[in-house]
């Protein structure tokens, strides 16, 4: 069935595209949140494995929003762990860093979804998708105060 949503084919196809990247670094922030919330130890463990855990709850339905968000604008949203790896700008950490070292690599990851997901907002600003803007202006401002919260531990 065409897709009838008062924006083009091509213009979608782009939005989608910047979606694409943002629901890959989201994934992969979800994943290395997870890992780092069951393996954080030392002094702050308490406090920083309920941050985690609240960080990679919301990751979580986002990951599902932004995928919905390109379906409905009528492309197959990514969903391999290969099609993650090629999207991303996130680096996957294969260390076991420190607690603080954690939650500063965490910082930085939010810091590069802030960015990808500005590169995905003129493309939906120039062709008036309103829902993308709304979708990721939330991204912007949850990504802003996450990684406000991280830096605030390295202070």
């Amino acid at each position: 069935m065409d897709i009838n949503i008062g924006i083009s084919v091509k213009d979608r196809e782009k939005i989608a595209e910047g979606l694409s990247k943002v629901l890959a670094d989201t994934y992969m922030v979800y994943l290395k949140t997870h890992n780092y919330h069951w393996n954080v130890t030392g002094e702050h463990f308490h406090s920083l494995h309920e941050q985690f855990e609240q960080q990679y709850t919301e990751l979580a339905e986002a990951v599902d929003v932004i995928a919905e968000r390109i379906r409905a604008l009528g492309f197959r949203a990514p969903g391999t762990f290969k099609e993650f790896q090629e999207l991303t700008s996130i680096k996957e950490d294969t260390e076991h860093p420190n607690a603080m070292e954690m939650v500063r690599k965490l910082a930085v990851d939010n810091e590069t979804i802030l960015r990808t997901a500005r590169e995905a907002l003129p493309a939906c600003d120039s062709a008036d998708d309103e829902a993308s803007l709304d979708l990721l202006t939330h991204r912007l401002d949850v990504h802003s105060k996450t990684a406000w919260m991280l830096r605030s531990h390295l202070e």
